[in-house]
């Protein structure tokens, strides 16, 4: 093909036309994409890009609603860098191709009678994408999917293949975990994992109020607590997942399809598009929303529960805050859209983390809770994220990497203690800014 050039099995082609992520939102024009179906490629890649003055960046599934993979110079798809490379039963890890989907990493392990002990709530990403930014779930014991990293290997600027850990390598793996694609390119990731189990899910509507007044008891007595509230009513979904003995109560068939794509899929993309099309409307599909999905039980393995269907398409933004801090920064949230002449079709969600000790993570050195805000595709969103980002600032609050926000290096100079220590790394591992492009100029500084 004209424009195309091979080595190995990877591919390098002229770009054809601009990138898109998937909410649609951010958009960039690569002057050529490469994809290289090894390490040793994709260092290549990153040799022949830096000889030729272009700034090289990787997307996955583009699940990210910021530009944190945006470039207009060496666009990498990880697309052949994918599947297992080993299984080791003794240490209970897992290696994985950078480009390997959750999906396709929870299957093939669930295949082999193991599992990861905590993930988010969709698993359309790829690993390296989810970990790069910080992606997690609910856990009132474990963590994001980046504390699940025992060792990762990556190529830094100058093409070499550097394999860090907690023993190799300390300083690097401290950061590069979440690594925001600012150290270099994430090519395999190894993960701690363990046997199989089941997740007994306890799904029930709830008040605000009650959940508001006993949010902390709900933590504590749930492995995995998360709950959703509906704008423009005082109506809640709650979640609560914990590991059970059996046997195994999988939802049926029918009735799982009802809930989970007729009715958190079908019915909502129809209620968000009319909300879209006649926002007066939008309190009361609230109303209908917020009371149609019923209590349920159910028992099944860890990516069944954790994870389920999204096809309805949207744009996030998510802060971080200290646990202690979230009910009074929802309230205000609550409040702030009452008095508002705002709109909201989609539920806020709240989760929870404990404290861990990845440099960049959004729950580094402090139990955390996440408030995340939504609003359907193609709606103007501005207006409500500006005011729910001030409400949680004035917080403390730490925006999620791959979601909306307004921030810069200074105010991340200030919110996380160790923001200097990445920073400097950044500078020893790729002075030249490589892997630099407008956002990450905006988020870490020049």
């Amino acid at each position: 093909m004209r424009g195309t050039t091979t080595a190995g099995s990877g591919s390098s082609r002229t770009a054809s036309g601009p990138w898109r992520n998937w909410a649609g939102n951010v958009t960039s024009r690569p002057v050529r994409e490469v994809s290289p179906a090894s390490a040793e490629e994709l260092a290549e890649a990153v040799r022949r890009a830096a000889e030729d003055g272009l700034r090289v960046k990787t997307v996955g599934t583009g699940h990210s609603f910021t530009a944190i993979a945006a470039t207009d110079g060496v666009l990498i798809r990880p697309g052949l860098l994918t599947g297992i490379r080993r299984i080791d039963r003794e240490a209970m890890t897992v290696t994985v191709e950078s480009g390997t989907s959750l999906k396709r990493l929870n299957v093939a392990l669930a295949r082999e009678g193991l599992s990861l002990t905590n993930m988010g709530d969709i698993m359309e990403q790829t690993v390296a994408g989810a970990v790069s930014t910080g992606t997690h779930g609910t856990g009132r014991d474990s963590a994001s999917i980046a504390a699940q990293i025992r060792a990762l290997e990556l190529v830094t600027a100058d093409g070499q293949l550097l394999t860090c850990s907690e023993k190799e390598n300390p300083e690097v793996f401290a950061a590069a975990r979440i690594g925001l694609g600012a150290l270099g390119v994430v090519t395999a990731i190894t993960f701690a994992v363990e046997p199989v189990f089941l997740l007994t899910a306890r799904e029930e509507p709830m008040g605000f109020d009650r959940v508001a007044s006993e949010f902390d008891a709900l933590h504590a007595e749930n492995e995995h607590f998360e709950f959703y509230w509906f704008p423009h009513t005082d109506n809640c979904n709650t979640k609560r997942n914990n590991r059970s003995a059996g046997p195994a109560a999988p939802p049926g068939r029918i009735s799982g399809w009802v809930e989970d794509e007729l009715l958190s899929n079908g019915v909502f993309q129809l209620a968000c598009s009319l909300g879209r099309a006649v926002p007066p409307v939008v309190p009361a599909l609230a109303k209908v929303s917020s009371r149609a999905l019923s209590a349920r039980t159910y028992t099944d393995i860890p990516y069944k529960v954790f994870t389920s269907p999204r096809r309805v398409r949207f744009v996030e933004m998510e802060y971080a805050l200290p646990r202690e801090a979230a009910v009074a920064a929802l309230r205000e949230v609550k409040a702030m859209v009452e008095r508002s002449p705002l709109k909201v079709s989609f539920p806020v969600e709240v989760r929870t983390a404990p404290a861990d000790d990845i440099a960049l993570s959004t729950a580094e050195g402090r139990e955390t809770a996440y408030i995340a805000v939504h609003l359907y595709k193609g709606t103007p969103h501005r207006a409500y994220f500006t005011a729910v980002e001030r409400i949680m600032t004035a917080h403390g609050g730490r925006p999620h990497w791959g979601k909306l926000h307004t921030r810069d290096a200074a105010y991340f100079s200030e919110v996380y203690p160790r923001f200097a220590e990445f920073t400097a790394l950044r500078d020893r591992l790729d002075p030249d800014r490589l892997f630099a492009n407008d956002h990450l100029r905006r988020i870490l500084g020049d």
